[in-house]
């Protein structure tokens, strides 16, 4: 027990940092505040209205978000689900609404420092799907009852399956791994990938919270967060099914999730964090003592930066600092393209709620 509320107080600590004494919000120049407060993910759904989701109910926007609907219960009043912060949503080209998300109501975490581990740790993933505009979900689904840590992403590819991200929690050491599930039926049924697991150890450590994209060529690149100063990239041939080609990205990033979008333009666009803030060559570094992780890693997360590629990541636009402030973190962004060429920002960590144009952003210097 000991154990547990040392690291639980570790934890609390590392996130102090990000709240205690911290300076005003900056946003960059052109983005502009949201008339709402909600996280998402959103989703557009028929008659030209967006849908938000949050832990036990949907909302819905006719006016881009001017005014919203009142809640619309996700489960019967008895359902013992709650809808993790750290979900995914899609409406796939035939109109159904699918969700991907951790069941808070059967969270169990128990790491112990001694052990290195946490056994028998629970955060089970689920997905449902709904084919009257978020009125009703069915085939609530659960995939693995492991502890999964985030469902970051969702996307559909251009033959029509739909993909997610997952994760799954190994032991002995304690550590984590990811994983995707595929759907070619609308999300009646799935498919589990082949697990990615990288090494590691602490209950921050392996691998984490990926993103991912269809690239031009029909592949499927993944995005996956590191303690190793980079993003590591997967890519799957066949839809998700199975991930290869496992290396280091080239994006360097803090030991924080990133959101990899593919806009209506065509270009790739990536929000994430960076190792440093801009302009500094150092920033205090946690871990490394198998317990958060198995290498000190920056958890640097005050600034949210932006870039955008027209080849599909092989280079990238110079990046941008977007949003920063000092003294809390700014992470875990979603972002929804309104319409063509127009961005709803959102983030889990900081609370950020902008939007902004992807015109403003396009620069031809390449980094």
């Amino acid at each position: 027990m000991k154990a547990i509320i040392s690291t639980l107080t570790l934890v609390l600590a590392i996130a102090c940092l990000g709240t205690a004494q911290a300076a005003e919000l900056e946003l960059h120049a052109k983005l502009r505040p949201l008339p709402f407060n909600f996280l998402g993910p959103f989703t557009h759904i028929s008659h030209g209205r967006i849908l938000a989701i949050d832990p036990k109910a949907t909302f819905v926007t006719s006016d881009r978000g001017g005014t919203w609907s009142e809640p619309r219960s996700l489960f019967p009043a008895d359902t013992k689900i709650t809808v993790s912060n750290e979900r995914a949503l899609l409406r796939t080209k035939d109109g159904t609404l699918v969700a991907a998300f951790m069941n808070l109501d059967e969270r169990h975490w128990t790491w112990s420092n001694d052990l290195h581990d946490a056994p028998n740790a629970m955060l089970p993933t689920y997905v449902m799907r709904s084919t009257d505009d978020g009125t009703t979900w069915q085939q609530i689904q659960k995939m693995h009852d492991d502890w999964s840590g985030c469902v970051r992403d969702m996307i559909q590819t251009k033959d029509g399956r739909v993909i997610f991200t997952a994760m799954k929690m190994l032991h002995d050491p304690g550590r984590h791994s990811v994983l995707t599930y595929s759907s070619s039926d609308d999300g009646m049924t799935w498919q589990a990938s082949n697990l990615i697991d990288l090494g590691g150890q602490g209950h921050h450590g392996g691998v984490t919270e990926p993103t991912l994209v269809e690239l031009k060529d029909g592949r499927i690149w993944m995005l996956i967060r590191t303690n190793w100063g980079a993003f590591w990239s997967g890519y799957s041939n066949n839809g998700g099914k199975h991930w290869q080609i496992l290396q280091p990205s080239g994006i360097e990033s803090s030991s924080a999730p990133g959101i990899l979008t593919r806009l209506a333009s065509g270009r790739l666009m990536l929000l994430w964090n960076r190792p440093l803030p801009e302009g500094k060559s150092e920033w205090p570094l946690s871990g490394g003592d198998g317990l958060w992780s198995e290498i000190p890693v920056s958890n640097h997360r005050e600034e949210l930066s932006l870039v955008l590629s027209d080849d599909d990541g092989k280079t990238w636009t110079k990046p941008t600092v977007i949003a920063k402030q000092a003294g809390k973190w700014l992470a875990y962004p979603y972002v929804f393209e309104v319409e063509p060429g127009q961005i709803w920002l959102t983030t889990m960590q900081g609370d950020v709620r902008v939007e902004f144009n992807e015109a403003d952003f396009v620069d031809s210097a390449k980094r």
